[in-house]
């Protein structure tokens, strides 16, 4: 009876232990396998991902926000043995050789951004009929209208005036003057 009673009263107190978040690095493209497993270890993670969309249809893909990198949230002292042990992960993340926590803030901000299943919408800044100036390469300076937003790959279908032809092609978001910023999360402005 007092066995039971120590076991009960055990796990009483690593639930009431105060967790924080922690980043785990995993084997490549293994994150959702690290997360499963994790799942079923009772350890709260956090999967960020990216969904851009494919041109002008609602079609697109998803991409890890941080490839091979997810969050945990844990009591590292008590807990830290369950994750290094997981399948997929490769090690909690540390400065030297001790973890150091995630503020919670950063945390709660991605999910925010994010749905059920961790996934943050990401919508174009740069529409189609827009005119934008390349910036670098061979066509830096020249004006062009946009005929299709970024892909998945971040190419960008430009139509340009060259030699009295209107010729289409695909540039980088970098080079489009203030292209670098052209994805945002669905619902920023």
């Amino acid at each position: 009876m007092a066995y039971s009673l120590m076991i009960i009263t055990g796990i009483m107190a690593v639930e009431n232990l105060q967790r924080d978040w922690y980043v785990v690095y995993s084997n490549p493209h293994k994150e959702e396998q690290a997360q499963f497993h994790l799942a079923l270890k009772g350890v709260k993670s956090f999967f960020p991902k990216l969904h851009i969309p494919a041109g002008c249809e609602n079609k697109g893909r998803i991409w890890p926000l941080f490839p091979n990198y997810l969050f945990v949230r844990i009591h590292v002292e008590t807990e830290c043995h369950r994750i290094v042990w997981t399948p997929g992960v490769k090690k909690i993340v540390s400065f030297g050789a001790e973890p150091i926590p995630i503020d919670e803030s950063v945390i709660y901000f991605l999910q925010q951004q994010a749905d059920e299943k961790g996934v943050i919408r990401a919508q174009s800044k740069l529409t189609c009929g827009q005119e934008v100036e390349i910036s670098g390469g061979p066509f830096d300076g020249l004006m062009g209208i946009i005929q299709a937003p970024p892909d998945n790959r971040g190419r960008v279908k430009i139509l340009l005036k060259l030699l009295s032809r209107q010729i289409s092609i695909k540039f980088g978001v970098e080079f489009i003057k203030g292209g670098r910023t052209a994805w945002a999360p669905v619902g920023c402005s």
